[in-house]
């Protein structure tokens, strides 16, 4: 279903709002995964809802380097 799939941490607000803004900018789905729960990654509500320090899986299918970025500056080694 999806073409690319990435772990990702997001330690602070400032590190939620980037993300979320990022993933604003795209033209395609883009959602985080979490133990059980799917929540879609523009939503910064959402995002900010399952909190912070948690090790989430970005899932998308679509490219925008901007937004490929910003995944790579917080994917988890």
């Amino acid at each position: 279903m999806y073409s690319k799939e990435t772990v990702i941490r997001l330690n602070t607000l400032d590190d939620v709002q980037e993300f979320v803004g990022a993933a604003s900018k795209c033209d395609f789905d883009i959602d985080l995964k979490y133990r059980q729960i799917l929540i879609d990654a523009k939503s910064l509500l959402g995002v900010i809802g399952i909190g912070t320090n948690n090790d989430f899986k970005v899932c998308y299918m679509g490219d925008d380097q901007a937004f490929d970025n910003v995944v790579d500056k917080f994917t988890v080694a």
